[in-house]
């Protein structure tokens, strides 16, 4: 399988990272959906990163279906994180809150970078700065306790968390100062520390 974009978008990144988790066999190649967007467009139209390819040319799209295809279709008898149903709704639900704080982090960068100064809606800005504060804060309060995020095995939730810990850090200090989710913060420099994250790290 290939797997086609830059590994600073988060939703990239956590599909990198789960594939190698997951023993999966990929190619990772890096285009940018803006700097290379004509060779994005000829593997993919939408040019929506990430996309995977199979190794029968179909063209996939959203890192959580991709993760979905690769847990089925690739990965046989092995999954990630917690088979308790009780721990397991709460990986889904911290990997929701996870993808919700990449959303808005990525909401605020294309803002800043994508939109002139003089026409950006501070308003807009602010709203999705406390959407951002909101679903961190909720992630602080459910991590509490929960170990069995870094595993083993590795949960999705952990590497969801992770990587958005990473790129909030990188993207948008200014709005968010990680040390204030002293949890969150611990688990994503944990992470950053291991050998995999060390293989597909935040560019």
């Amino acid at each position: 399988m290939r797997l086609i974009g830059m590994l600073d978008s988060p939703y990239v990144r956590r599909t990198a990272l789960t594939l190698a988790a997951l023993d999966i066999p990929f190619t990772h190649e890096p285009l940018s959906v803006f700097r290379q967007y004509d060779a994005f467009a000829a593997i993919n139209p939408v040019v929506k990163a990430p996309t995977a390819v199979t190794e029968d040319g179909l063209v996939l799209l959203d890192s959580t279906l991709i993760i979905g295809y690769a847990l089925k279709a690739l990965a046989g008898d092995e999954g990630l994180g917690p088979v308790d149903p009780r721990f397991a709704a709460l990986d889904v639900r911290l990997t929701g809150l996870g993808l919700a704080a990449c959303e808005k982090a990525v909401q605020i960068v294309y803002e800043r970078q994508l939109r002139p100064a003089e026409k950006r809606h501070q308003p807009w800005l602010d709203r999705v700065a406390g959407q951002l504060r909101a679903a961190l804060s909720a992630i602080e309060a459910d991590i509490a306790g929960a170990a069995w995020l870094l595993g083993p095995p590795l949960s999705e939730a952990g590497i969801t968390l992770a990587v958005a810990g990473t790129f909030i850090a990188a993207m948008v200090p200014d709005v968010i100062t990680l040390t204030d989710y002293p949890r969150l913060a611990s688990l994503t420099a944990t992470a950053e520390e291991s050998a995999l994250f060390r293989a597909w790290p935040h560019q």
